[in-house]
């Protein structure tokens, strides 16, 4: 038995559903879809054998976890490194706005935003740093069995990157991470395996139409 990792994204939030820029300065609950993905969630994965569950402080993700940490008797385990993205001055406010306000930052990060961040804000190599200082906690602590990990569309992204050796740079374009979708990475001999990516199918029909 190997060691696999669940990386859960939280469920729609108004600011999801309004393509607005959420980071860790902002802190908006699960709209009322948002709550039913996360019901969802912990019905279809209610016998499913977790071993632990770690979770970003957020609202959006502890509301997510909540379902299935009570459905499986577990206390999520809180870190701040599972946080979102920090996107500085540009935290609430939709592209449109940020590139009218923030026009040479926003054009830098469009570029790379591995070494440029958001104005104010942190790079997408900082992101993915203290993302996979959690997974090597949880490789320490657990040689093999199931966690879930509660988090963020891009912190989940450039976790990825990090993990495949892609270039964080482009952590926006190489995997999808929809709204309360799971990606799952398996941990052997040889390095993680994919064995999943942001997949939905615990998810009923009318939610997975929603963003």
């Amino acid at each position: 038995m190997t060691l696999t990792l669940y990386f859960l994204r939280h469920g729609q939030t108004a600011m999801s559903r309004d393509d607005i820029l959420c980071g860790c300065g902002v802190d908006p609950d699960l709209t009322s879809e948002g709550a039913q993905m996360a019901r969802e969630f912990g019905e279809a994965y209610r016998a499913f054998p977790f071993e632990a569950i770690f979770c970003s402080p957020l609202l959006r993700t502890r509301a997510t976890a909540q379902p299935i940490s009570e459905l499986r008797g577990l206390v999520p385990e809180i870190r701040e490194d599972l946080k979102e993205m920090d996107y500085g001055k540009w935290e609430g406010l939709c592209r449109r706005e940020v590139m009218q306000k923030y026009h040479d930052d926003y054009l830098r990060w469009e570029a790379d935003p591995a070494w440029y961040p958001p104005t104010g804000g942190e790079t997408a190599n900082a992101l993915a740093q203290r993302a996979l200082r959690v997974v090597e906690e949880i490789k320490r602590r657990f040689e093999k069995g199931a966690i879930l990990v509660v988090s963020h569309k891009a912190t989940i992204r450039a976790l990825l990157c990090a993990l495949f050796g892609i270039d964080v740079c482009r952590f926006r374009h190489r995997f999808d991470c929809p709204v309360a979708s799971l990606s799952v990475i398996e941990f052997g001999n040889h390095g993680p395996l994919m064995r999943a990516l942001a997949d939905r199918s615990h998810l009923s029909e009318q939610m997975r139409m929603l963003k």
